[in-house]
């Protein structure tokens, strides 16, 4: 059996934290746990490492279901997983993931299966998904996955889990309330939220800005144009509001990405990736991206539209001054708008500047493979052609991110033309691909 150490080593992780420690000895002997982190501090794998030990190499049929609230971040756990190197098979079913794929993995269960309470439904109607006789249960991100109306279908399958024995919840907010359905008792609470509110957190500064004229998408121009050399990411409450604002940048030619739920899923998947190895500074979205995903430490969070409630902005705040670093939160206001009482520390006002500056790029940018570890091509065999035919150093080169059929590469700006005219003809392991400036 692989033991943890190995796992650590294989996700280039030296210690876990505190509150993976403690995870890690209470799911092995607790049978109802809580856990209850903040975004960012390593919950996915607070969990999944108890698993190893639970999991039988022999035993047919799912013994793990986990339940998420999202696509992202099911491709997330799945991700996790498989880079810790286990025998074991993981497999994820979600909206815009095709449907006779996943009817094909199921037709051979995975040990651990993580879906979209929609598209779990649905294979258990079909008779494609028997979970009679699964033992575990994890629940991540609980609370929003009710907040996105999918109660009835979770109560749903949840009654399909007859034979339950262990169930673990997980969540960046302390749960109001659990419904009965859940089944948990007696359970174990895992509370590592911060003993100290947002205003004494030493490394969060929040400031207001006060929008002159009522015109709310110009302030936040000049207020991007004002925030240099930190990564942004703009709140908004409704998916018009994030298209709205990117129509604006796409006019002044400000590099950006935007992300909501009605966008498809490779164009999702493809804004993230570019986020992640620092291509795209600015992120224009919607609370869809406030939790759950596999997104770095943000420098600046704005609210373009105030949050709806004290838990909505607790998880968009998240996303700065984490893990001891400092961030900084902006709220916009126009003249009908006012702080919510939840706000309880204070923001400094910041007067903007009078002219618009053109933000700086980012300097790196990313490079689209049409081919990925379904053509048995890996990170290394990228780096090679680079770096032999596309006469770069080892120091252009930033985050590669390889996936089934694609693979996506950072190379400095001032570098990419000329590599791309390089490489444009060659091969990777004798297979013609397409090669271009990701868009």
């Amino acid at each position: 059996m692989i033991t943890v150490p190995q796992i650590l080593s294989n996700l280039n992780i030296k210690v876990l934290n505190p509150m993976q420690e403690k995870s890690l000895e209470s799911i092995d002997t607790t049978n109802n746990v809580i856990l209850i982190s903040p975004t960012g501090t390593g919950k996915t794998l607070a969990f999944l490492l108890p698993l190893i030990p639970l999991l039988n190499e022999n035993l047919l049929g799912v013994q793990v279901l986990i339940i998420v609230p999202s696509r992202e971040l099911a491709i997330q756990i799945e991700s996790v997983f498989k880079q810790m190197g286990t025998p074991f098979k993981i497999n994820s079913c979600y909206g815009g993931h095709q449907v006779r794929v996943e009817e094909h993995n199921l037709s051979q269960p995975p040990a651990i299966l993580v879906g979209t309470p929609g598209r779990l439904g649905h294979h258990i109607r079909k008779n494609n998904l028997d979970l009679s006789q699964t033992p575990i249960l994890i629940l991540d991100e609980f609370d929003k996955s009710l907040e996105f109306g999918f109660k009835d279908e979770m109560e749903f399958i949840i009654k399909n889990c007859t034979h339950l024995q262990k169930r673990i919840l997980t969540s960046a907010t302390e749960l109001k309330e659990i419904p009965q359905f859940v089944g948990i008792k007696n359970e174990l609470i895992l509370n590592f939220l911060p003993k100290e509110t947002l205003s004494e957190n030493n490394n969060l500064t929040t400031k207001f800005v006060r929008v002159v004229e009522d015109d709310k998408l110009e302030a936040l121009m000049l207020l991007l144009g004002n925030i240099t050399e930190q990564s942004i990411i703009v709140f908004c409450n409704h998916r018009d509001a994030v298209n709205r604002i990117s129509e604006q940048l796409d006019i002044h030619k400000v590099g950006h990405g935007f992300y909501h739920g009605g966008l498809e899923q490779l164009d999702r998947e493809r804004t993230l990736i570019k986020l992640r190895n620092e291509s795209t500074r600015i992120l224009i979205t919607t609370d869809l991206a406030s939790r759950g995903l596999d997104i770095p430490e943000i420098g600046t969070v704005i609210h373009y539209q105030l949050p709806f409630t004290e838990d909505v902005m607790i998880h968009r705040n998240g996303r700065t001054a984490r893990m001891h670093a400092s961030g900084t939160v902006y709220y916009l206001l126009d003249k009908e708008d006012f702080l919510p009482e939840f706000v309880t520390d204070n923001p400094i006002e910041e007067t903007l500047p009078k002219k618009f500056v053109l933000p700086q790029p980012s300097q790196w940018q990313t490079l689209y493979l049409s081919a990925g570890k379904k053509d048995k091509i890996n990170k290394m065999d990228i780096v090679g052609m680079l770096l032999q035919k596309g006469n770069l150093q080892k120091e252009d080169l930033g985050k590669i991110e390889v996936l089934d059929f694609s693979a996506f590469v950072a190379v400095k700006r001032n570098k990419i033309a000329q590599t791309l005219s390089l490489i444009k003809d060659e091969k990777i392991k004798n297979k013609k691909i397409k090669i271009e400036i990701a868009q």
